[in-house]
């Protein structure tokens, strides 16, 4: 869920105007005191050692932060986290689906029961997305994807051939 009056679209306007891609956003905390967390990477995901920095997440942080409040999206009590993705990165928008076919993800979905592993198979369209689920595919729809991660082999950490980010 996106703070009211400032929406994903608008979110990954501004960043994209700053360089940079949306990776996720969530926003949680309490009535009293809202988090909005934003995950960003250079456009077309970073790799290890050429991603985002530290003060691209300052640059970052102090424009959302004056159009959050411009727009009135958040309270008087509020904090806002800017981060790069990390390897286990969100898999959210379609682009991103489409840039790792051929990945494995862990995935929590509306009609799939628990937390899955999935390969990436297809992205059909802008709206779905192809899954091989050990052995069983299907194509759902992004809207029913309630999150998924990028899964890292960490037995392969180091092995340059491995072809892991």
């Amino acid at each position: 869920m996106t703070p009211p009056l400032l929406t994903t679209d608008v979110l990954r306007e501004t960043i994209a105007g700053l360089g940079f891609e949306l990776v996720d956003v969530r926003v949680g905390g309490s009535t009293s005191k809202r988090v909005v967390r934003i995950r960003m990477d250079v456009p077309g995901g970073g790799r290890p050692g050429h991603g985002v920095t530290s003060s691209d997440c300052q640059l970052v942080s102090r424009t959302l932060e004056a159009a959050l409040e411009a727009a009135g999206a958040v309270g008087p009590q509020w904090e806002l986290e800017v981060s790069s993705p990390g390897i286990e990165r969100p898999v959210r928008f379609p682009e991103h689906w489409q840039r790792y076919v051929g990945r494995e993800v862990r995935l929590k979905a509306m009609g799939v029961p628990g937390v899955r592993k999935a390969r990436i198979v297809a992205v059909p369209d802008a709206l779905h997305v192809t899954l091989d689920m050990g052995g069983e595919t299907a194509t759902l729809a992004l809207e029913a994807i309630r999150d998924a991660t990028l899964v890292y082999d960490w037995s392969r950490q180091g092995n340059r051939e491995a072809g892991e980010p």
